[in-house]
């Protein structure tokens, strides 16, 4: 099932279908959308999760990685709720 994408890079919002089917968060979504390499990152990011003893630290590290590379907001859109037979 995919799902909608809300994030903000350089100070314009934008939209991405994202499906855990080809990414599997939508830090990694949004980043491929905008052609970023994320190699170096995922391997800090493994390395700060094994090491930290705070549960948040990886979240922190990643949470202030992407705020330097220039986005805002990431989040996934609220679901719409359609009756039967809408479209």
């Amino acid at each position: 099932m995919s799902r909608t994408i809300v994030y903000t890079y350089k100070e314009e919002e934008k939209r991405l279908i994202f499906s855990f089917d080809i990414h599997r968060n939508i830090h990694e979504a949004v980043a491929a959308a905008e052609g970023i390499d994320l190699t170096t990152f995922l391997k800090m990011e493994q390395q700060v999760e094994a090491v930290s003893t705070c549960s948040k630290a990886g979240r922190e590290y990643r949470d202030s990685y992407f705020r330097k590379l220039g986005f805002g907001k990431i989040a996934l859109a609220k679901k719409e709720n359609r009756g039967v037979g809408e479209k």
